[in-house]
């Protein structure tokens, strides 16, 4: 039923694919945008995502007659356009006039919840038993939720410059991120 090697395996799959930590300065600047983020809306919405993909997630893309791989392109260039806007200061997702909805798009979906995180889920799925990839879903939600209550304590520690380095930089590891799944899942 449950394996502590096979959950702690799952637990860190799935938290270098989310990579909460990395994505900081994204966080900081949609708070900015949106004036607060509900942390408790987001997990929920994301784990939500998470749990729904495990359980039916290949039969619905199916249903829809979209694939795995156009699924992971799609969400890629959602990731490549954030990345861009923290890069090149430039603003292409619109502050939401309801800070509640923005804490579900763009953030519980693609940021969190994304196309890599919903794919890994699924593939994940071939290798270990249901129960222990909930329960490293289970997990990761909880330091998400952990990382999105403490944001305003990491702004503050960071500085202004601090998150302005951070985010530049940041915004070229999610250019990389983004082309790596784009190229990885389209067929030329």
């Amino acid at each position: 039923m449950f394996s502590i090697d096979q959950i702690l395996a799952i637990t860190f799959t799935l938290f270098a694919v989310i990579d909460i930590v990395g994505s900081i300065p994204i966080l900081v600047s949609l708070k900015e945008k949106l004036g607060h983020i509900d942390a408790g809306k987001a997990t929920l919405a994301s784990g939500f995502l998470m749990v729904l993909f495990l359980l039916v997630g290949e039969p619905f893309l199916r249903m829809l007659s979209v694939d795995v791989h156009s699924f992971a392109v799609a969400g890629s260039i959602v990731i490549f356009v954030i990345g861009l806007e923290m890069i090149l200061g430039i603003e292409f997702f619109k502050a939401e006039k309801d800070a509640k909805a923005g804490s579900v798009v763009p953030i519980a979906f693609p940021l969190i919840a994304g196309s890599g995180t919903l794919t890994t889920i699924m593939s994940l799925k071939a290798n270990f038993g249901e129960y222990n990839i909930l329960a490293g879903i289970i997990l990761n939600l909880l330091i998400v939720y952990i990382v999105l209550r403490c944001l305003n304590y990491i702004e503050r520690l960071l500085g202004k410059a601090g998150l302005m380095v951070v985010r530049k930089f940041f915004g070229v590891i999610l250019l990389a991120i983004a082309v790596k799944i784009f190229k990885s899942n389209i067929n030329l």
